[in-house]
């Protein structure tokens, strides 16, 4: 991994792509789980202003999709949800996703997470897991399910629903400090 440093320091930023509907949990755990260890998170959606997830919560967006540079960031967080119902129709997401895969830097999916790198076509022949719903949807995309609370596939981290974000959150400070 290409690890930023200012002034001497390490600098790493990661960025979460969602929209409307985010799981809230899914969302604000590992916002605030890499801010702990230093890394500076930017939200990412279609719009300005404010997205809210399913259970009222509010945040910032800090960047349109695009707005974003994805060769600023070290890592990709897409929480789950409905959001990524909605995220995996922007072209400017699917892109995002396309460039982490392709310079192999860390991508973290958690529950629905998933059907934004089904829809960037990256997860063929990738072990993962998700939300046991869109389980088919994995699979046809050519992925290898594990129902498991993490699975980590080089880059890739996934994971399958708001239970299993201890062990997400773990897998994603884990691999930013390789």
């Amino acid at each position: 991994m290409n690890i930023n440093y200012y002034q001497g320091v390490m600098y790493l930023r990661a960025l979460m792509i969602s929209a409307d509907n985010f799981e809230d949990l899914e969302l604000f755990y590992p916002l605030y789980r890499l801010k702990e260890e230093g890394v500076t998170v930017k939200v990412a959606s279609m719009r300005e202003g404010k997205i809210t997830g399913k259970h009222g919560y509010p945040v910032d967006v800090d960047l349109t999709l695009d707005e974003v540079k994805p060769d600023e960031f070290d890592m990709l967080v897409l929480p789950g949800g409905r959001a990524p119902e909605k995220v995996r129709l922007d072209k400017n997401a699917l892109e995002i996703a396309r460039f982490f895969f392709h310079q192999n830097k860390p991508v973290g999916a958690i529950c629905h997470g998933v059907q934004t790198l089904i829809s960037a076509g990256v997860i063929e022949g990738r072990r993962a897991t998700c939300y046991i719903g869109i389980r088919d949807d994995l699979i046809s995309a050519g992925a290898h399910y594990e129902d498991k609370e993490v699975v980590v596939d080089g880059n890739l981290i996934t994971s399958r629903d708001p239970d299993d974000l201890p062990a997400f959150g773990r897998e994603l400070i884990k691999i930013l400090k390789k």
